[in-house]
This record gives C-alpha cells, structure tokens and sequence, in this order.
C-alpha cells in the first residue's frame, strides 16, 4: 500500500500540483428511470435466470424468469444503482431487472473524461444522510462535488482499491465459511443431546406440557395512537424475536398507553414462539413487554420442565419441521398442528444437565459470532480509512 501511494504521490506532483478539479456529480453522470426494466412477477426462484435488485441492502431480491425489459448491464458496461430515497446504491456489471420505480440507473455522460469505477469509489466517501422521505438525486445528491484528478491518478486508485476489495472479499468468505462449520458442529451436538436418544422417557405434546395463547393488538395497525408516547411499552412482533433466543435490544415499534390494555401483557422470562412470517423463531423475554398476535405465548406449564430445556426443544422441532417441508421453509402452522408437537421429557436433572452443555456449546459460538465479523468490521474500517486517503485532494485554485 505504501509503494502505490507512493506512485500516486508521485504523479500528483507531476500532473496535478496545484490541486484538482472538482465537479457535480451531475455534470459527470447521465441517470435514467427505472420504469422500463420493473419486474411484473414477484414469484422469484433462485433456479430462475435474471436477478431483481434493489439498491438497498438486500441488493439481489430474487430471480425472475421474465425476459422483456431487462438492463443489459455488463463488464464491459456496468451501472450503478441508485435508490432515489435512502441514496444507497451499487456497483452492476450484469444483466437485472429492478423492484420498483425507487431507482435510478447512474452512467458516465458521453462527453465525460472519467474512470467510472472510480467515480463509484468516490461516491462511497460522500457523507450524505437523507432527512425526509424524498427523491434525492435531482434535488440534493447530483450537486455534490468530488475531486477529479487526471485520469492516469483516477486508473491507479481504482487499481488499490480493486485489489483491496477482492482481498475483503476473500476475508469475508473465509470467515463466513468458518463461522459456517462452528454452527453446523453445533447443531449436529445439539440435535445429538435434545434426540435423548438411549433414554427410557415419555413424550408429550405442546398440549399436554403447556397453556398457551395468542397475542392481540387493536386494529387497525396503521392508527398513530396505538403507538408511542408518554408511558409506552416495547411491542414485540415477529421481526422483534432474535434468532439467539432472545428478543432484540430494541423493538422497532413501542405500544402506547392507550393501545396497551387492548393487547396481552407479557412478563421478563415468558417463552414465545412465532407463528406467521418467520414462522418458528423461539426466546425468552428478557424484558416486560406486550405481543403481537403473530406470536404465541407460553403461560403455564402443566408438567415438570426446565424452561430453557422447553425452549431448546421448541426450537428444535420447528427446525426438523422446516427441513421435511417444501422449500425448507414453513408457509403456515394450524393451531391443531402446533399442539401435536411431541417432545421428549427426562427426568429435571437430566434436562437441566442438557441445558447446562447446550448453553456452554451456544456461548463459544456465539462468541466466534462476534469475534468474526469484529475481525471483518476492522477490516473493513482500515479500507475505508485508506479509501478516503486516497481520495481526499486539495481543490485547483482558478
């Protein structure tokens, strides 16, 4: 890295030592709207041929089998694209389709002496954060100024920085792969002990350990007054229930005092399960709270049972139940089929020794879960950091 900044520093000082120029970015990019290459079907299929994106993160929302009005994006001519509201967008060097009119198609303007890919590189240094629910290229972002150095300095920071971002890419896979087989070893221990396989133990069905109901809200959903001010409560929906066995730190949405004694209370350390959406995600609270009607709530048990032990299991089950079903994902659950659920019973202790190893087993990955992407994000900072050196000039003085 030294030596190409060198190289850079070197031919600064040859092409461009009293500073450079800075333009708008809409006097370098031409946009174009989305409407022609918007997806009709939103049935998506990874076995199918053309990616929808969208600009957000999700980025690639699923394939399509449509063939009419698709962006013939390539390596030869790539785009980038831009969300008109939020302003995030990416690079594309391959044909897609798009979700919605929410876009814009970004290319160099004809007459534009530019290296493309590093107008992109900088446009990941603006600092830009929306205010309002608007369209912003045309209003706010196409005004922004970058430095344009002469093209031989623009080709040699593109040149770092695509070597930079493949060695990121690299990191993330090896990462990614190896947080990857520490979770599937513990899967395959924890599906080992929860089997109690060897064991002399009766079933029982949710039924028969457990009181359960379903949670409530007044409706309409949409109605400001049930959510928010003085008093307000965490309101937990099924996007609110972590994949940890927990609940998230904040719940994206807060149950107001008038709303809360139309929906169902529910006290620090209830077991709760979702049962629309994501269906099969399982945590105890953690906090007081009121819940969805998305979600089921364990209120009394009627049979000797570790609470932790119940949970381990509930969870389990809902996984063996996503792998037998079509496309490995649970469209729906009958109140019927739910409270068929068998699980094994132990003895307590037996159950609380399970608990004690799978509780252990669950805290090394987890924190391989946090040292991993702590690494990445470290990388990822030192990138941006170097991003920004390179790209910060001073101004030509006219």
């Amino acid at each position: 890295m030294i030596n190409k900044q060198s190289k850079i520093e070197k031919l600064i000082v040859e092409l461009c030592p009293n500073g450079v120029v800075f333009k708008e970015l809409g006097e370098i990019l031409d946009y174009e709207q989305p409407g022609d290459y918007i997806v009709k079907s939103t049935e998506y299929n990874d076995n199918l041929a053309t990616p929808v994106l969208t600009a957000g993160k999700s980025f690639i929302l699923g394939y399509t089998d449509e063939i009419e009005g698709i962006y013939g994006a390539s390596e030869e001519n790539p785009v980038i694209i831009f969300d008109d509201f939020t302003t995030s967008f990416h690079w594309v060097d391959f044909e897609f389709k798009v979700k919605s009119s929410a876009m814009k198609m970004l290319r160099p303007q004809k007459d534009a002496d530019v290296v493309f890919k590093y107008i992109y590189y900088a446009m990941k240094c603006v600092h830009y954060t929306p205010q309002d629910h608007a369209r912003h290229w045309i209003s706010q972002y196409s005004k922004i100024k970058i430095p344009l150095p002469p093209l031989a300095i623009q080709e040699e920071i593109v040149t770092i920085l695509n070597n930079f971002t493949e060695l990121e890419a690299e990191l993330e896979a090896e990462l990614e792969a190896e947080l990857e087989a520490r979770e599937l070893q513990y899967r395959h221990y924890q599906d080992k002990l929860l089997s109690i396989n060897g064991y002399d133990v009766q079933r029982k069905t949710l039924g028969e350990i457990a009181e359960y109901r379903r949670g409530s809200f007044p409706q309409p959903y949409g109605e400001n007054r049930w959510y928010g001010g003085e008093n307000a409560m965490p309101f937990v929906q099924v996007a609110d229930v972590g994949k940890n066995m927990r609940l998230v730190e904040n719940t994206k949405q807060k149950i107001s005092k008038l709303a809360q004694p139309r929906s169902v209370f529910v006290p620090s350390g209830t077991v709760i399960v979702t049962l629309q959406g994501s269906i099969g995600r399982v945590a105890i609270t953690q906090y007081d709270s009121y819940v969805d009607r998305t979600l089921a709530i364990f209120e009394r048990f009627k049979v000797e049972i570790n609470k932790k032990y119940f949970t381990y299991q509930l969870e389990r089950k809902f996984a063996v139940e996503k792998e037998t079903a079509r496309g490995s994902t649970i469209k729906t659950i009958t109140k019927e089929e739910f409270t068929k659920f068998e699980i094994p019973l132990p003895p307590l202790a037996e159950q609380e020794r399970i608990v004690s190893i799978l509780d252990k087993f669950d805290a090394l990955v987890n924190d391989i879960s946090i040292g991993l992407p702590a690494e990445l994000s470290a990388r990822r900072q030192q990138y941006e950091y170097y991003r920004g050196k390179l790209l910060t000039f001073n101004e030509y003085a006219k």
